[in-house]
């Protein structure tokens, strides 16, 4: 009866003991549902609570589309016989008589090659002066210079032949079979061409994006649809800038998950069902499927709509979450979009933290009794 007291008192001893480190936390993930939803606006916290139901799932779901603007979609294709500043011709010339300005009748051609179009479009041919090359194709040319000779030399013949120069180049970097700067010719005037012949991408093509800089302007699409939408296989410019490479979109993963990682995107559309299936899902001894938390900093204007108000400015924290234990929960997890930058959180079930203190209360009492048979020697 003794060893029964004496072994209760032990146990009361140390209870305030334990109490106070469940109190002062044990070891655990992150928040529990209860700590988060205290810090709702509701309970004057700065975060919106907002459960996930159908509507509010198509609502959340909202992305901004990816793809190329108007300025890129409607500058239609470069004709591939326009001379650029940059660009190098060459030129024929034929005279019809026996001593001609540059040619006589033992050579009647004059043949100038390597001529550099200068910064401000113009060439130099003797004889003709500085003519204005660039914007004009290899045959409007050939009609210019032939005018100015005429003037000085009976019937000339001209030919003009464009070569690809600096003026009618794209860069091409990135994930891409071969880095480097290509010119834009007949074969290679649009985008997808000029991918092609970089030597494709060197990346899953599903998650593949394509940046074009013209200029001041970029615009970035997807390498899928580019490839399925002929909007988006837009024609190229000279001097424009071609990155390609992976989505670079990502979530974050925390608390009762087979995994806690950032993870990157591996589709265009990820649903929430689809991320937790990436990382293993539920911790089946551990999680607390009424507490998968969304963590987002929402737009304007889809927190007015989740919330039917229309005074809201600016990002807004939003915790969505999800209830797997209701019965079109996973109907819900499945209709709701997962966006760059979400962190995917997933609390402890309520017991997880019993059992970590009745943990604690047995190995303290264990303790204290193995201490107590050594200081007796019993």
């Amino acid at each position: 009866m003794d060893f029964v007291s004496g072994k209760w008192a032990r146990t009361l001893v140390l209870l305030p003991l334990v109490a106070a480190m469940a109190s002062c936390g044990l070891p655990r993930s992150g928040p529990n549902k209860r700590e988060i939803l205290s810090g709702s606006v509701q309970k004057n916290g700065d975060t919106f609570v907002v459960p996930v139901t159908h509507s509010v799932a198509v609502i959340a779901s909202r992305n901004v589309p990816i793809g190329f603007g108007t300025s890129f979609r409607k500058a239609g294709l470069v004709g591939s016989d326009t001379i650029h500043a940059g660009d190098k011709l060459a030129l024929r010339i034929w005279e019809n008589v026996d001593q001609g300005l540059m040619a006589n009748k033992a050579a009647p051609v004059t043949p100038l090659t390597d001529i550099q179009v200068d910064g401000d479009g113009f060439i130099f041919v003797p004889y003709a002066g500085r003519v204005k090359a660039a914007g004009n194709s290899p045959d409007e040319l050939r009609r210019i210079i032939t005018e100015k000779l005429a003037e000085q030399t009976p019937d000339p013949q001209v030919e003009v032949v464009r070569g690809a120069g600096d003026g009618s180049t794209v860069s091409v970097t990135g994930d891409i079979g071969a880095q480097g700067v290509y010119p834009i010719e007949r074969p290679t005037r649009t985008l997808s061409a000029m991918i092609a012949r970089a030597g494709g991408v060197s990346v899953d093509p599903q998650v593949a994006q394509v940046t074009v800089t013209r200029g001041s302007k970029s615009g970035t699409a997807r390498l899928k649809d580019i490839y399925e939408d002929p909007a988006m296989d837009i024609g190229l410019r000279p001097g424009d800038i071609i990155l390609v490479q992976a989505d670079p979109r990502s979530y974050t993963s925390l608390g009762a998950l087979g995994a806690q990682t950032r993870v990157k995107f591996t589709s265009a559309k990820l649903t929430a069902v689809e991320a937790l299936a990436q990382v293993g899902g539920l911790q089946t001894n551990f999680a607390d499927p009424t507490g998968v938390f969304v963590m987002r900093d929402e737009r304007a204007d889809i927190a007015n709509a989740l919330l039917g108000r229309s005074d809201l400015t600016g990002t807004q924290r939003v915790a969505y979450v999800l209830n797997l234990t209701e019965p079109d929960g996973l109907f819900n997890a499945r209709d709701f979009q997962i966006r760059d930058g979400d962190t995917l959180y997933v609390t402890e079930a309520p017991y997880v933290q019993w059992q970590k203190t009745l943990a604690v209360l047995t190995g303290a009492t264990s303790t204290a009794n193995s201490l107590n048979s050594a200081a007796t020697g019993k």
